[in-house]
């Protein structure tokens, strides 16, 4: 029985009736996934599909893109990946004290920053709050799941042919999509699949 959001007219679309497209380079592919850690604690899992271009374009964790290489809709799996092969090993040298006025209130633990406000020199990292004094700051630059492995259980919903102007593009565009190619550029979106 098809698994949720299974679109077959779009998975068969161009192929000869009985024909299944396998996940390979420049494929678009969609799909679902639910994030735990090893002990099953829930971190996410996606409402909408996550949509993604294969063939090594650095828009999912090389492990997950490896496991589905040859896949087709409506493939399941449950992966695991080390740090190592996810967001890294924790790194104590990534975390700092600054001192609180360099920052606007009301400051609460969890906030993230892009670099440390009033410090033009700073190179413009992610900084999470961890710890909070009547007069410091303790910043730490690791990713919030560096150094956990997580489990990943991942179902395909749809795989297609990329178009040209994605293969050229290194990566999927959906309806509305809209910037500037001219320049190398980071849309800001990070995601747990990289």
């Amino acid at each position: 029985m098809p698994g949720r959001g299974l679109n077959q007219r779009t998975y068969n679309a161009g192929f000869p009736s009985g024909a299944v497209m396998k996940i390979a380079k420049n494929s678009v592919v969609s799909l679902h996934y639910r994030l735990t850690d090893t002990q099953g604690e829930f971190i996410e899992e996606t409402d909408e599909p996550m949509v993604y271009l294969h063939g090594g374009y650095d828009s999912i964790f090389p492990r997950i893109e490896e496991a589905l290489d040859g896949k087709e809709l409506g493939y399941k799996t449950v992966l695991q990946l080390e740090p190592v092969d996810g967001f890294g090993e924790y790194d104590a040298e990534q975390v700092r004290v600054e001192a609180r006025s360099k920052f606007p209130e009301p400051l609460e633990i969890g906030m993230r920053f892009e670099g440390v406000p009033e410090d033009p020199e700073e190179d413009n990292e992610i900084l999470t709050i961890t710890d909070l004094t009547d007069d410091t700051v303790v910043l730490d630059a690791n990713h919030p799941l560096a150094g956990i492995a997580l489990r990943f259980s991942i179902e395909v919903v749809d795989v297609r042919e990329a178009s040209e102007e994605e293969i050229a593009h290194g990566h999927v565009h959906g309806a509305g999509h809209e910037h500037d190619h001219d320049h190398d550029h980071d849309d800001g979106d990070e995601g747990l699949i990289h």
